[in-house]
């Protein structure tokens, strides 16, 4: 497994809008596996391999939550504003790297007020808004001349592996990026009748906006959504609750706040990890969405699902996933390709 490659994904900056750096990456990793590789006017990277089958997308999407720089004061505190969904009550005391055109800044994250030492007791009880948070790159008053308005945030934490597992930043969704990258490897190496397309997609944890523009130019028949999805095997959530467990295989996935699965094409993959004992699991997210909806509403519509690895502490620095689930999953998109 190429984990130096998931740590170079998960490291690599990029925010809704700003996945250039992603991008770049992406299309040095794919050189000789694709008929045909082209950037469409959102900034999505659509790669293709020829086929006389059915059009089959799968969709990857290349931003990370992060922040985009909304004011930087006369004193040098850099205010923020978001790009995806945080849990203030992760945003305490984080290291970051504020991303500019003439390169990236060592920086930290703090809610303004009063530090422990002298807070109360209800200060210390307050979680602040993310509009209370500031960045400080201790340049003091020359940081006005370093960063501007829409430079982009990111947290700045590394890749490391734990036993089994690996915790980083970003894999919601480099993992994607990831399984992206490796289809087209096993498409290359194993042949297929389908006509090929993985999208690597832009802003999706803004809404889903890349994958719409890039299905409704490739109008797929068959979509998947490949994606990140909660693993809340912790203390504290009710096993219902916990979507999937880590260990048990790759998330088939049924249903989310943005789509309901195509029946049939769950049954096919389910068969097909059942024949070729892939591990899985079938997974249903009471909220939230993924870019399989984008493909199976773009427009006259696509057969779609989705193919998902359960993430432990999501949207967080320390988001964790299972090696083989990862792997569960490589596995199943490499076989359900070389049969169609």
């Amino acid at each position: 497994m190429d984990i130096d490659l998931l740590k170079r994904l998960c490291e690599t900056p990029g925010v809704p809008g700003r996945e250039h750096r992603v991008r770049a990456l992406i299309e040095a990793e794919i050189e000789g596996l694709a008929d045909e590789v082209r950037i469409d006017p959102m900034g999505s990277l659509l790669v293709k391999r020829n086929g006389s089958g059915k059009r089959v997308m799968l969709l990857c999407h290349m931003d990370e939550i992060g922040f985009l720089v909304s004011h930087v004061s006369e004193e040098g505190w850099i205010h923020v504003n978001p790009v995806g969904g945080f849990d203030n009550r992760n945003l305490f005391s984080r290291r970051v790297l504020v991303c500019t055109k003439d390169g990236d800044l060592k920086g930290v994250m703090n809610p303004g007020g009063k530090p422990v030492h002298i807070a109360s007791p209800e200060d210390r009880k307050k979680v602040p808004e993310i509009s209370e948070f500031f960045v400080d790159v201790g340049m003091g008053k020359a940081t006005a001349d370093k960063v501007r308005v829409g430079d982009y945030v990111v947290m700045d934490e590394p890749l490391v592996e734990m036993g089994d597992k690996v915790v980083s930043k970003a894999l919601d969704n480099r993992i994607a990026c990831w399984l992206g990258i490796e289809a087209l490897r096993a498409a290359k190496e194993s042949g297929h009748d389908c006509e090929l397309h993985v999208a690597f997609t832009v802003q999706e944890e803004v809404g889903l906006r890349g994958a719409r523009t890039a299905s409704f130019d490739i109008k797929p028949e068959i979509g998947f959504g490949i994606d990140t999805t909660l693993a809340c095997d912790t203390p504290g959530v009710p096993k219902p609750q916990s979507v999937t467990e880590q260990g048990k295989g790759f998330g088939l996935h049924i249903k989310d706040g943005s789509f309901i699965a195509d029946i049939d094409l769950v049954e096919e993959i389910e068969a097909l990890a059942v024949e070729a004992e892939i591990p899985h699991q079938r997974t249903i997210l009471a909220s939230g969405g993924q870019d399989g909806a984008a493909a199976q509403q773009a427009a006259a519509g696509a057969r779609a699902v989705g193919i998902v690895v359960g993430t432990r502490y999501i949207h967080t620095v320390t988001e964790m996933i299972h090696k083989s689930d990862l792997q569960a999953a490589r596995d199943i998109l490499a076989t359900w390709i070389a049969k169609n």
